[in-house]
């Protein structure tokens, strides 16, 4: 969740050989002195100060919104209403210190770049967090409070680089999470590389029954539900899918043993597993692996091992748009038709 602007407010600053002297300080906007030190006189131009934000009210120009003021009302209206505020609330406090002073009509090509490039992050972050930007202007257009926005340029979306694992380098894995005595990171690697189930689905996966809060495994029928009866759908798709034999024998086991989740510690739910997954992806000498790169290893064994496009983006819960960019070309039938075509041709000749 964002945390709520704090609004415009009285600051004290002391000043070397010169008296302490108020001033208003109010997110997104530049810190303005009242000139006094005196409490009362402070107090007096600071109503004013707030009376006359007041008088802007309505829809307002790009030249006369602040981002930081585009980005509070976004966070404070639309943030409560998403399947993860903290996401948002990551996203506005790492736009606020380049973007919260400029205004609205700031908003173009070069000055996303140059955020870029002082944020020196990866392309990736860096679209997030510029697509919190456009969300929010957009926001505050629908909503009355913004007249217009520029639009808001996105850096190039990167390439997927990062290579799957192979068996033997999940079996590296399993093997370093038992020997440390934290098998609920080898439930959690067995699961996302048999379903290729993102990690915080993972985390709330119940065993058996359904769930308001999380998804959970029907054992009975052999499928996993990865959105809960009370979660709101989101654009990381949930689907249901088939469980493959191998994890729906162990997680019949798993039941049995008196878990109630598919990855506990002592009894509880896993919040997060991420000092832990670091511990093992070390001790496994895979140091450059992430929870992530279990979906993206078993979308790969699955294309690998014959999947249609259709079938893998039902299973996985992804776009068929991104099976087929990224992941189609290690398909055995990746253009089959065209090659035994060509191949037809030159045998005639």
């Amino acid at each position: 969740m964002p945390m709520p602007a704090k609004g415009a407010r009285l600051v004290l600053r002391k000043r070397s050989g010169r008296p302490p002297v108020y001033t208003i300080k109010d997110t997104g906007h530049p810190e303005r002195s009242t000139g006094t030190g005196d409490r009362r006189q402070a107090e007096t131009i600071l109503a004013d100060y707030i009376a006359s934000k007041q008088r802007r009210g309505g829809t307002s120009g790009p030249d006369e919104m602040t981002i930081a003021d585009a980005l509070t009302i976004y966070g404070e209206e639309h943030a409560p209403s998403v399947a993860a505020p903290e996401r948002l609330g990551y996203a506005i406090q790492a736009l606020l210190p380049f973007w919260g002073a400029l205004p609205v009509s700031a908003v173009k090509g070069a000055t996303c770049r140059r955020y870029a490039a002082d944020r020196g992050r990866s392309a990736g972050t860096i679209r997030r967090e510029l697509n919190c930007l456009n969300a929010a202007l957009q926001y505050c257009i629908k909503e009355g409070y913004l007249l217009s926005a520029p639009p808001v340029t996105m850096p190039t979306k990167p390439e997927t680089t990062q290579r799957a694992l192979t068996r033997e380098e999940v079996a590296a894995l399993i093997r370093a999470a038992r020997n440390r005595g934290q098998t609920h990171i080898a439930h959690f690697i067995l699961i996302g590389i048999y379903t290729g189930t993102r990690k915080a689905a993972i985390l709330n996966l119940r065993l058996s029954g359904p769930y308001a809060n999380g998804g959970w495994l029907d054992l009975d029928a052999g499928l996993i539900y990865r959105k809960g009866e009370g979660e709101r759908s989101t654009n990381k798709r949930r689907t249901p899918a088939r469980l493959p034999v191998q994890i729906l024998r162990l997680a019949r086991r798993w039941l049995r043993s008196g878990q109630t989740w598919a990855v506990e510690w002592r009894g509880a739910r896993v919040a997060d597993i991420k000092t832990a997954w670091r511990s093992v992806a070390d001790e496994a000498g895979l140091p450059w692996a992430t929870p992530h790169t279990l979906k993206h290893t078993a979308i790969t064994w699955a294309i690998q091992g014959g999947a249609s496009i259709p079938d893998a983006a039902g299973f996985f819960g992804t776009s068929a748009d991104t099976i087929e960019r990224t992941y189609w070309h290690l398909s055995p039938s990746f253009q089959d038709g065209a090659v035994r075509a060509m191949e037809h041709r030159k045998n005639k000749q």
